[in-house]
C-alpha cells in the first residue's frame, strides 16, 4: 500500500515535469535585455529564445518573428533545441510506461517482478529527461553569467536569465524526484527479496466454516480361522491337531 501511495506520488511529479519542460521549450523568454547604467529606455523589451525572437512596447502586445536559419543561432541555443525535445520524447513516453507498471492498474496481472521492471524502466528514462533539460538550461545560463561580465562587450549585448530557465530548472527537479521515486520504490536486493502472491478477485471459490470432529465407532470384524487345504500328494506338514484320524494319516501308518 505505501509503494502505492508513492508510485502515485511519482506519476504526479513526473506529470508536472513534463508540463514545465514544455512550457520552458516553447517559452521564448530564455534571454531578456538587461537595463545597465545608462541604458534607462524601458518601453522596450527584447526576449530571445529556442524558437523565435520577441520585442514587446509599453502598452503594445508582444510582436515575435521566427528565425530564419538554425544555423545563426548560438551553439548553446542548438544544442537547447535538440536536448529539449530529446527530454520531452523521454519524458513523455516514460510516464506512459509508468502506467502499465503501476499497482493500481490490471495491464500486467500476476507478475509483480515485470511491474516493478517495467517502473524501473520508467524511472530511469524519466531521470535521463531530466538530465536532458537540466544540461542547456545550465549552459544557457552560464554563457548569460559570463557574458553579462565580459568587459569587451557594450550593455546593449548584455542579457540576463529569461523566465524559461528558472522553469527550467524547476522542472527538472520534478522530473528527478519523479524518476527517483519509481527507481528507489521497486529497487529490491535479490536476497531480501518478498514474493507477492496475488489473487484474482473473479475467482470462484468459497469459504467453508470449520466442521467440529466427530468420535466414530470402530468396527471389529471377526477372523476368520484358515481352511485346510487337500492335495493330492502326500504332505509331511502335521502340524494340523484333530481330534480324529483322517484317512490318509490312517494309510501312511499302514
Amino acid at each position: 500500500m505505501a509503494n502505492s501511495a508513492l508510485e502515485i506520488v511519482g506519476l504526479l511529479l513526473t506529470l508536472i515535469g513534463l508540463i514545465g519542460t514544455a512550457a520552458s521549450t516553447g517559452m521564448p523568454m530564455w534571454r531578456v535585455t538587461a537595463f545597465i547604467g545608462e541604458n534607462i529606455i524601458v518601453f522596450e523589451t527584447r526576449y530571445e529564445g529556442l524558437w523565435m525572437n520577441c520585442f514587446r512596447q509599453a502598452d503594445i502586445r508582444m510582436q515575435c518573428k521566427v528565425y530564419d536559419s538554425l544555423l545563426a543561432l548560438p551553439p548553446d541555443l542548438q544544442a537547447a533545441r535538440g536536448l529539449m525535445c530529446c527530454a520531452l520524447a523521454l519524458g513523455g513516453l516514460g510516464l506512459l510506461i509508468s502506467l502499465v507498471g503501476l499497482q493500481c492498474t490490471s495491464c500486467i496481472e500476476n507478475n509483480d517482478r515485470a511491474k516493478r521492471l517495467v517502473l524501473i524502466i520508467a524511472g530511469s528514462m524519466i531521470i535521463m529527461a531530466c538530465i536532458c533539460v537540466l544540461i542547456p538550461v545550465s549552459w544557457t545560463g552560464h554563457v548569460i553569467i559570463r557574458d553579462f561580465y565580459n568587459p569587451l562587450l557594450i550593455d546593449a549585448q548584455r542579457r540576463e536569465l529569461g523566465e524559461a530557465l528558472y522553469i527550467g530548472w524547476v522542472a527538472s527537479a520534478f522530473l528527478l524526484f519523479g524518476g527517483c521515486m519509481f527507481v528507489c520504490c521497486n529497487v529490491q536486493s535479490e536476497g531480501n527479496k518478498s514474493e507477492r502472491y496475488v489473487y484474482s478477485r473473479t475467482s470462484d471459490y468459497m469459504g467453508y466454516p470449520p466442521q467440529p470432529l466427530q468420535p466414530q465407532q470402530l468396527m471389529i470384524f471377526p477372523q476368520q480361522q484358515p481352511q485346510p487345504m487337500l492335495s493330492r500328494q502326500p504332505s509331511t506338514n502335521y502340524s494340523y491337531h484333530s481330534r480324529y484320524p483322517s484317512v490318509r494319516s490312517g494309510v501312511a501308518y499302514l
